[in-house]
């Protein structure tokens, strides 16, 4: 759900309400392979319900993603095909919003795309961090004891003493305009 704040975070309510208006709905079926390694990706993605594992091509799950996870965004930058597959561990009803759709909005709106990018910069700054993290570079096995890229986020974030009034400002709108952009594409 990290993904989703660290976006939501930094757009505003004009742009959650776009996002909902654009959005398709898929439903998809349990073991349902939404992205493949190595083939394009065209959408990208807002997990609303439901379970989806992350693997590499032929490889055991590597992530678990849930309500509010984001995917599809490293395809909307880079033309470059995936390096992991994501598939749905359950049934999961999704955001879709496609590429180009995004594309030629961000091009039209450069608020928007100020807030977008500065979110997925933020967004894939604190992924880079964690695999450094992962990888031995960072804090030691040991010291990280969460299963999942959300759990050691929320390690990390209860390992600070205080968090910045900013950061808490900008989760507790992200937490809220989750909720809403949920809510409307319920509707």
């Amino acid at each position: 759900m990290r993904r989703a704040l660290y976006i939501l975070g930094e757009l505003n309510d004009e742009d959650i309400v776009w996002m909902a208006s654009v959005g398709e709905r898929l439903t998809v079926p349990a073991d349902h392979t939404l992205i493949e390694a190595g083939e394009p990706v065209h959408s990208l993605y807002l997990v609303i319900e439901g379970r989806l594992t992350v693997s590499l091509a032929g490889g055991p799950a590597i992530a678990e993603l849930g309500a509010g996870d984001v995917l599809g965004e490293m395809s909307l930058v880079e033309k470059r095909p995936p390096a992991v597959s994501v598939s749905s561990a359950s049934a999961c009803e999704l955001l879709s919003i496609p590429h180009a759709v995004l594309a030629e909005e961000l091009t039209r709106n450069l608020g928007l795309a100020a807030r977008f990018y500065r979110a997925l910069t933020i967004f894939l700054s604190d992924r880079l961090r964690g695999t450094v993290g992962r990888m031995g570079y960072g804090p030691r096995p040991e010291q990280t004891t969460g299963t999942t890229f959300d759990d050691d986020l929320d390690e990390r974030f209860t390992a600070q003493e205080e968090l910045d009034e900013v950061i808490l400002d900008s989760v507790h709108l992200a937490g809220d305009r989750l909720r809403r952009l949920l809510d409307m594409v319920r509707r």
